[in-house]
């Protein structure tokens, strides 16, 4: 039982005064010390947040999230502590202005309570590539959290606070809440702005809330979304409340992914899956088979269009206007080698070499050229799945969270781990994973995914299985 009260009503009892907004803060700085062993906490914004909740408790005008507190990534720029996007290259970075999330969040009275661990921008599926170290599994200390939100979705599940903040561009958001037992969300690419995230693949990067159940998840993504000045490929949002989430099951038509059955899914995994589909049918849904016969290569399509725009998008850490910068350098040369020699992490590096390979002149065409071509035609397919049923099912993960270290000496089962997850980033579409089970006491995550800008029913409907399978 989670020490925190839904957030609708968390707030509601702080702008009445039953609750204190500075007594949440504290409740939560708690727990985190209580639990500082999972290491799913990097910095601490102590000092600002204690001010904010006594702001908010001296203020009439209260906010629809008045002193909820909670948690963002490390990629997020947010005041009152540093952001190091869990990278050397950036420590001691204080951001000169915040995110939009993090403005729009506070504006209605959320109070950020920390920053959580990441793999260093981003660049993994586990925390195990992070320079503050891995996070540890709520459920099994010697299991990864998953990533590269998985400081996030650790610290949701351990209830440091009722929801967090994290990045998803290629099924970071929804990996680790899958492997924590979370829900996490991934919105239509664009609805919700990206300005003061630090950038991993721009034409991937989306923002989303991970939080313990729909409605909380809802709520969030309500204050966040919409289009912002700041960031030119920001979307309008629904005319509804994206807390609107009366739907019945009766008639819902569900595709189940034919290609992620044939993916070597845990026999644990696909029980769990098959589980949830018969309550879905008994509920009455029609539920049938879909193929989307160029999903198999969606893995190779991304791990050539996402280290590209790592490529882009870390060229900006020279060593000269911010982050690391070696002492010693006699000349610029040396001033970039050794800066970014020593800031990058390995898998930093091997993305940006990939992705610099692949946008070099006589391979730009054979490679970069191509996977743009099989995106567009994964976009295709997607649209004409979406012609015949509503919705997408299929499981997060081929299997729970692995052990720590058992990826260490090939990146390859690392990228693998993305197999189910990528193709919702290099079509826009939104998507979820929502918590259905456990298998040997590690969860399972279910996903669903729905065309772009379904956002309000495709939370809907896992509001609507979320409570069957209570």
């Amino acid at each position: 039982m989670s020490q925190w009260l839904p957030i609708a009503e968390l707030a509601g009892k702080v702008r009445t005064g039953e609750l204190k907004a500075v007594d949440l803060v504290n409740q939560a700085y708690t727990t985190i010390e209580d639990n500082k062993d999972y290491n799913a906490i990097i910095s601490l914004t102590r000092d600002r947040a204690l001010q904010r909740a006594t702001e908010i408790d001296q203020s009439e005008h209260k906010g629809r999230l008045a002193g909820v507190p909670f948690i963002a990534k490390d990629n997020f720029l947010a005041f009152g502590a540093e952001t190091t996007a869990g990278s050397n290259i950036l420590k001691g970075f204080n951001a000169p202005y915040q995110a939009s999330v993090i403005e729009k969040l506070e504006a209605e009275g959320a109070i950020c309570v920390a920053k959580a661990n990441l793999d260093a921008f981003a660049h993994g599926s586990s925390t195990e590539n992070s320079d503050f170290g891995v996070t540890k599994n709520p459920h099994n200390k010697s299991r990864v959290a998953g990533g590269s939100s998985g400081g996030s979705a650790a610290a949701v599940t351990l209830d440091f606070v009722p929801f967090a903040l994290g990045s998803d561009t290629g099924g970071s958001i929804r990996l680790p809440a899958s492997f924590c037992g979370c829900v996490g969300y991934k919105p239509t690419y664009g609805l919700v702005s990206r300005s003061g995230v630090v950038a991993m693949a721009s034409s991937l990067d989306v923002i989303g809330p991970l939080a313990r159940t729909i409605d909380d998840t809802a709520i969030v993504l309500d204050v966040i979304s919409g289009r912002d000045e700041l960031d030119s490929t920001t979307i309008e949002r629904d005319d509804q409340p994206y807390t609107d989430l009366d739907i019945s099951l009766e008639g819902q038509k569900i595709g189940v992914i034919k290609e992620y059955k044939e993916e070597g899914v845990d026999e644990g995994v696909k029980s769990q899956i098959e589980t949830v589909i018969e309550k879905l049918k008994t509920a009455g849904a029609e539920v049938s088979e879909i193929s989307l016969p160029s999903l198999p290569l969606a893995l190779a399509v991304y791990y050539i269009i996402c280290p590209a725009e790592v490529s882009s998008n870390l060229s900006r850490y020279d060593g000269i206007r911010y982050g690391h910068s070696d002492k010693d350098a006699k000349t610029v040369d040396e001033q970039y080698l050794k800066s970014r020699g020593e800031g990058f992490g390995a898998e930093n590096k091997r993305r940006i070499m990939i992705g610099t390979h692949v946008l070099s002149s006589g391979y730009y065409d054979a490679y970069y050229k191509t996977a743009q071509t099989v995106r567009t035609k994964l976009i295709n397919e997607f649209a004409e799945a979406f012609s015949t049923v509503d919705y997408l099912l299929g499981p997060v993960s081929p299997t729970p969270a692995f052990e720590i270290n058992s990826h260490r000496d090939d990146p390859m089962l690392d990228y693998l781990v993305d197999i189910m997850t990528v193709a919702a980033n290099l079509v826009g579409i939104p998507a979820i994973s929502l918590p259905i089970g456990s298998v040997n006491d590690l969860p399972v995550g279910l996903q669903l995914m729905g065309r772009q800008k379904s956002d309000r029913q495709l939370l809907a409907l896992a509001k609507q299985t979320e409570e069957l399978i209570k």
